[in-house]
């Protein structure tokens, strides 16, 4: 079923590092293509305000929403009338998630560097985020806790959500949305999906009195299509961005230790997100990646998205990449920069030691992606397309800005002051090093 790329022998020993980048599946995302469509939808936010968002989500999304802001009753009935078993298990992953990002608050650090010369980094939270949870092809809740818990840790200020309305549910997000962000303890949720979500925490709502009805973001984060990736790049600098995330990805390295009912599981877990996704296995085993296949044939038909889940797993962007030995494989996934990277390997915890280019890494049996989508207290909004070479997940320190301090004595500038001038000097920057000197001048 997967397509194969023969990296074995000097296949990949003669490839540079941007060659093999480009021998690799990747699905095709053209962000920048997307802008000409993004581009009236923001200024129609920007120029429109609530009327306009809520034209786009009948236009977009099939319904109008009652109200752009959703109601705190509607919000407490959605959280009151969620099963049982799913309000368990969201509690859990709230719990979890709030263990691990807890550890990651920063504290402020005060370095002595001269007698009267310190220099203090302190963390300060953004004022005001905007978060997205998207809600097409299938509800998100998790994204919900993935964004909110760190966001909260932080001690961000003002959280807003927007999630899409739907047709389902009178016009507002989808319930279990509702009260994830109930169980949070997030009041301001908006019924407004896609670039025009992205745009709306951009510049703000005003309805047609003037009344402000969503006060404009510091940050927007949260996954989302291509729509929402262009509105963010079209927006950065008005907003913080945390990314622009593409289609959801996995790569898998694996021996032939490796199980392959596993393997093919995992790698149709992915593949059910949308038709875009990508699903590869990395692999110095022939008959594994042959076991993986048999195992996808009997797999795949047998899923609820089976369609869906074929098209990705025979697109472009899947496939498997057969490779000399595990040392080869390393290579190959950390050219590849996967959101997700499953280690199927013997001793796979000593090979998960050496990636460097991953979003999250999942090591044996027993990790797989799933885990860490819902419940593992990682976070599952993470790089795609690459972007995991140079780019984090989000985390704690996502919606914190670290802010030098700098506190210096009269004499600790003395001390320092003839190194500022010469520098200065150096850069034909003069007034720099006058700076400096003017605070040893005589005083008249």
């Amino acid at each position: 079923m997967l397509s194969r790329i023969d990296l074995r022998g000097t296949a990949l020993s003669d490839l540079d590092a941007r060659g093999l980048r480009n021998t690799l599946p990747r699905a095709e995302f053209d962000v920048e293509a997307a802008l000409d469509t993004v581009r009236p939808i923001c200024e129609q936010v920007e120029h429109g305000g609530v009327e306009a968002l809520l034209e786009l989500g009948e236009k977009f999304d099939g319904v109008r929403p009652p109200q752009l802001r959703v109601p705190a009753e509607v919000i407490t009935a959605a959280l009151e009338t969620l099963d049982p078993a799913v309000r368990a298990a969201l509690e859990e992953s709230i719990r979890r998630a709030r263990l691990v990002h807890a550890d990651q608050r920063r504290t402020e650090v005060t370095t002595k560097v001269s007698d009267g010369g310190t220099v203090t980094e302190k963390w300060i939270p953004v004022d005001r985020v905007g978060l997205y949870v998207p809600g097409g092809k299938a509800v998100y809740p998790s994204s919900v806790v993935m964004n909110v818990v760190p966001a909260q840790l932080a001690e961000v200020g003002s959280i807003a959500v927007a999630s899409p309305p739907q047709k389902d549910n009178g016009g507002y997000p989808h319930p279990t949305i509702l009260a994830a962000c109930a169980l949070l303890d997030v009041d301001e949720v908006y019924a407004v999906g896609g670039a025009q979500a992205v745009a709306m925490f951009a510049h703000g709502a005003r309805d047609a009195s003037g009344v402000t009805v969503c006060e404009p973001a510091t940050l927007v984060t949260g996954p989302g299509n291509i729509y929402v990736a262009a509105a963010k790049r079209l927006l950065k600098g008005l907003i913080g961005i945390d990314a622009e995330a593409g289609p959801t990805e996995i790569a898998i390295l694996a021996d032939a230790t490796a199980q392959p009912d596993l393997v093919a599981a995992d790698l149709i877990s992915q593949a059910e997100h949308d038709e875009l996704a990508a699903s590869v296995l990395v692999t110095d085993s022939v008959e594994l990646a042959d076991a993986v296949d048999a195992a996808l044939e009997r797999r795949v038909p047998a899923t609820k998205h089976t369609e869906r889940v074929r098209i990705a797993l025979t697109g472009r962007q899947s496939g498997t990449v057969l490779v000399d030995d595990v040392s080869a494989g390393l290579r190959v996934v950390d050219s590849y920069a996967a959101e997700h990277l499953e280690i199927q390997t013997a001793d796979a915890a000593s090979v998960a030691a050496k990636v460097r280019n991953a979003g999250a890494i999942f090591v044996g049996d027993h990790s797989p992606v799933s885990l860490g989508d819902y419940a593992a207290g990682s976070n599952h909004v993470l790089p795609t397309g690459g972007c995991a070479c140079h780019s984090s997940g989000l985390s704690v320190q996502s919606f914190l800005r670290g802010v030098h301090v700098i506190d210096y004595s009269r004499d600790a500038l003395d001390e320092i002051a003839e190194t500022v001038v010469t520098l200065a000097n150096s850069e034909d920057l003069p007034a720099h090093g006058e700076a400096v000197t003017a605070r040893f001048e005589a005083r008249s």
